[in-house]
């Protein structure tokens, strides 16, 4: 009861501050404000949405249980998972956060895996995507693209120790039991094709229903997205300027000279802590930091995802029974994970790459690779606000037409 009351007095202090810093800097707000919209507007709305829709009509179509059955071999044995958590591990890969979220909630609701398994998926699923880590961070704040060969490397492979690890959590006797795959009869492509059919008959929607539904579910996780990218960008700007965060920079900095790196790094870390983009942006302008330093410092950004990215993914878990708590230690595993394949990487992947630029022997792909997620990112940003808007149209049309029949 006790414990109760300190957490609401903390909340309640916590919002009053915001408010009224909100109040006492109106200036400050507004600039976050529009960082994080632009964002939202630019980048994350039409990159998401795309995948949103497709994986909402895959999974109408059963064509995620038939994925599911063919990956029950691989996904079972190595991270204890169904199948399907093949297609939820892909699809977030390639998307972005917190895509990985949404499917897992997804397969949940439609009974296709069990709790603890949904804890598990969760945790390994939710990635940057490579147009982030290459387009925003490598190429535009560091203004290079090699570097982000090592980042994505050290992401990927950070994301498969935590599945590794996590497939050790909550392993019990009894769920054990529950969740082990039957032993197949025939061919498993025959089982697959059953399974998508079966599924697609127990789905009565007809397309137009199912595409419209899978519209109106996408926009509304997008819709709630981005209000949470500029809560957060609006919350990091507040600290920034109410010295909350270099107070908190003083305290790591002792931590960070311990580990050999240097303390003006502590603030980029902590405002990474909150949100990835101002983090990794802040990181590659510390001058007194060598490029390694900063790269182990940007990977443990994007492995923790942020506090923004994390609050996404608790609000689509909130309509399911699986837990957020594991995902959160999950992201301080992705985090170190990351930061130690770094420094493993380094010498290998970026040390190669570099001394190869310098003589005559350029890679094809080190020719090009800034031009390509430059141009990546300018048509994004050129496209994305006609894409957004013109699919919020289509959202308030399908959102009318629904309540109208009602």
């Amino acid at each position: 009861m006790f414990k109760s009351k300190i957490k609401t007095l903390a909340l309640s202090i916590s919002v009053t501050v915001f408010a009224i810093s909100l109040i006492l800097m109106p200036g400050e707000s507004l600039e976050a404000s529009i960082r994080g919209l632009d964002m939202w507007w630019e980048i994350v709305f039409p990159s998401l949405l795309p995948f949103f829709i497709v994986s909402e009509m895959l999974i109408g179509f059963g064509v995620v249980r038939f994925i599911g059955v063919m990956l029950e071999p691989l996904m079972r044995p190595l991270f204890r998972v169904p199948g399907v958590g093949g297609f939820v591990w892909a699809m977030g890969m390639a998307s972005g956060f917190p895509a990985g979220a949404k499917l897992t909630a997804r397969l949940r609701q439609e009974k296709q895996i069990t709790k603890l398994e949904g804890e598990r998926l969760v945790s390994f699923t939710n990635s940057s995507n490579p147009l982030f880590i290459f387009g925003a961070v490598s190429v535009g704040f560091f203004q290079n693209a090699t570097l982000g060969i090592v980042l994505a490397a050290a992401h990927y492979i950070g994301n498969i120790c935590v599945g590794i690890v996590m497939r050790f959590y909550g392993v019990k006797e009894n769920e054990e039991i529950r969740s082990r795959p039957t032993k197949r009869k025939g061919f498993i492509l025959r089982e697959a094709l059953s399974a998508l059919h079966r599924t697609r008959l127990q789905d009565k929607r007809p397309i137009g229903k199912l595409l419209g539904d899978a519209v109106t579910s996408s926009i509304q996780t997008l819709l709630m997205i981005g209000g949470f990218i500029i809560l957060f960008s609006v919350i990091n700007k507040m600290l920034y300027h109410l010295n909350i965060t270099t107070f908190f920079a003083e305290g790591l900095s002792a931590l960070f000279i311990l580990l050999q790196l240097p303390d003006q790094l502590s603030i980029p870390f902590i405002s990474g802590l909150f949100e990835i983009t101002l983090g990794s942006k802040l990181t590659s302008g510390v001058t007194e930091a060598t490029l390694l330093h900063q790269a182990i410092i940007t990977s443990f950004i994007l492995g923790f995802s942020g506090f923004s990215v994390q609050a996404q993914v608790a609000s689509i878990l909130a309509d399911t029974d699986i837990r957020f708590k594991p995902f959160f230690y999950a992201r301080l595993v992705h985090g170190f994970a990351a930061s130690v394949t770094t420094i493993l990487i380094w010498k290998p992947i970026y040390e190669r790459f570099s001394d190869e630029q310098l003589s005559n022997a350029i890679p094809v792909f080190a020719r090009h690779n800034d031009a390509f997620w430059t141009d990546m990112l300018y048509w994004f940003k050129t496209a994305g606000p006609i894409i957004t808007i013109s699919s919020l149209i289509i959202y308030m049309v399908l959102y009318a037409r629904k309540h109208v029949n009602r």
